[in-house]
């Protein structure tokens, strides 16, 4: 049986270290920071980290909203495909710096980008 993404980028260590560097990066972006204001960053991070956990092949035990639910207060602000590419940049920067392999990052991009359309709510 072929390894899972979760399980080739190094398992539970590795998505809450890539997590952690990604919110940092989004948090300096000034693109993107906006949408995080008055966020609880912790509890934040921790549902980033189950879902992607989950999305990538790993243990599911994530229980938050939808993707379409969960960012729909975030379309009526203005989110928008040029907030969406901000964040694909800064998780593929993040991959990068982690040193994580091309080919893993460009899966990674690749389940990531499936969303979103839900997450824009289209």
């Amino acid at each position: 049986m072929s390894q899972s993404l979760f399980e080739k980028l190094g398992g539970e260590a590795a998505v809450d270290a890539a997590v952690d560097i990604f919110y940092r990066k989004v948090l300096s972006d000034d693109r993107i920071a906006h949408f995080f204001e008055g966020v609880d960053m912790a509890g934040q991070a921790a549902k980033q980290k189950a879902f992607l956990t989950m999305a990538f092949g790993g243990p599911h035990r994530y229980s938050g909203l939808d993707m379409r639910k969960g960012h729909a207060h975030l379309v009526q602000n203005g989110l928008n495909d040029s907030h969406f590419d901000a964040v694909m940049e800064n998780l593929a920067a993040t991959m990068q710096e982690l040193q994580v392999p091309e080919e893993l990052i460009a899966e990674a991009a690749a389940i990531a980008e499936s969303t979103r359309n839900d997450v824009l709510g289209r």
